[in-house]
């Protein structure tokens, strides 16, 4: 091996480390032709990136004194030699520029630069045609070596894959950049609706207490909306907390009876209205957990007001709770069950997505924006439960969950449910 081939091996070498270490995608590349130059005995060097749509080569990365005259140039295939290296998908060597019809002498013209020599790399990866790298006018001799080729199409390589890198990062990105945008909204919505919101109710329950009856059902339709968009709001903020990992749980002893109590007597008259007959089965044994009970109340209320909207007068709901020792010991399971409608055997798998609704947004008559389900979800979770539903369309559904009763069977549950 001679001297100045393994001079060169060892530039690589350091080139590859380097870049290795670079996190910016710029200074990559910026870097990338730097050593493409330095490593081939090249005047200068440059990456165009190829566009499918335009089926075009455009400067990408290029020495500073040529950007603003090379910036926005548009590199034909079949007329460059850029363009043949790509489209042949092979090293494309240019000895003589000015006697050579591949060459493009537009760039030469506006960069105010002469070419005498080229080499041009394809870069592509898993068969997708990124771009192009290339070196011109080797110094000293005319013609670039094999050994040049050798060292640009490594160089290609490692150029070709920072590239598909950062084209997979960016829609992280973007996604990112717009949850971020998302959480945000939903926390400034929130905190400034909320105490309009507040005074809305306040005044108009006062006003309920204090003026006449022939006023009543218009401060009720007050209440009823205001209570309505109060409760949409409320399932958002969850929903983002628990997402964002901002929520927290505030665990203590609670008591599952006296949760499914207190919930099925605040939809006690919501049941009355449809005529629906709701109660309470939780037997005799007063079952403890270590939970947030407020989150779990929240949870069950949305599985309620869920089974409610979806009964048609005359039906039945029943929400009952047992330590279920034989299928799932250290835990209790709550069961919300209906005679309703029932849902789509099409539509179960996605029953817990935010938004989704079963109906047709046209002909829906229920209302909502489809987030009780996902909220519900989302509490048990972070308790290290399981929710579930089974259900037949026409016959009804059975919403189950089931909660560990202290914090070793939770972080158990952590791993056996992802698994």
């Amino acid at each position: 091996m001679s001297e100045l081939l393994l001079e060169r091996l060892h530039k690589l070498l350091d080139a590859v480390r380097t870049l290795g270490a670079t996190k910016d995608f710029d200074s990559y590349l910026q870097s990338m032709v730097s050593y493409a130059v330095e490593l081939t005995d090249s005047e200068t060097a440059s990456i165009l990136e190829y566009d499918p749509q335009a089926n075009e080569l455009r400067f990408m990365v290029m020495p500073w004194f040529h950007r603003e005259m090379l910036k926005g140039i548009k590199v034909p295939l079949d007329a460059s030699a850029a363009g043949q290296a790509l489209r042949e998908m092979k090293p494309i060597r240019m000895d003589y520029a000015s006697r050579d019809i591949r060459h493009f002498p537009e760039a030469d013209r506006l960069s105010d630069f002469q070419t005498r020599s080229l080499l041009a790399v394809p870069l592509i990866l898993r068969g997708q045609l990124l771009g192009v790298i290339e070196v011109l006018n080797k110094t000293g001799i005319a013609h670039y070596t094999e050994e040049d080729v050798a060292i640009l199409e490594t160089l290609a390589i490692l150029t070709a894959l920072a590239m598909r890198d950062n084209m997979l990062e960016k829609p992280g990105q973007k996604f990112m950049e717009l949850e971020r945008l998302k959480s945000e909204f939903i926390a400034i919505t929130s905190h400034e609706l909320r105490t309009p919101l507040g005074l809305i109710l306040g005044h108009a329950t006062f006003l309920r207490e204090i003026i006449g009856e022939e006023y009543s059902e218009q401060l009720d339709t007050i209440i009823r909306n205001a209570s309505r968009l109060k409760e949409i709001i409320e399932n958002l903020s969850s929903m983002d907390n628990y997402e964002s990992g901002a929520a927290r749980i505030r665990q203590n002893k609670v008591s599952i009876a006296r949760v499914i109590e207190d919930v099925v007597s605040s939809f006690g008259d919501m049941a009355r209205q449809k005529q629906i007959n709701l109660k309470a089965n939780v037997g005799t044994a007063d079952l403890l957990v270590e939970a947030d009970g407020s989150k779990i109340a929240i949870a069950i209320g949305n599985l309620v007001k869920n089974a409610i909207t979806f009964t048609d007068r005359g039906g039945n709901i029943i929400v009952k709770s047992d330590s279920d020792s034989e299928s799932e010991p250290g835990y209790i399971k709550v069961s919300v069950q209906d005679d309703g409608v029932g849902i789509p055997a099409k539509d179960l798998p996605r029953i817990f997505e935010r938004f989704f609704q079963v109906e047709s947004h046209l002909t829906r008559r229920h209302g909502g924006m489809g987030l009780g389900l996902s909220v519900a979800k989302s509490m048990i979770e972070m308790h290290g439960g399981r929710l579930w539903v089974e259900s037949v369309e026409g016959k009804g559904s059975n919403f189950m969950f089931i909660l560990p009763l202290g914090p070793a069977q939770a972080q158990a549950a952590a791993k056996a449910f992802i698994e």
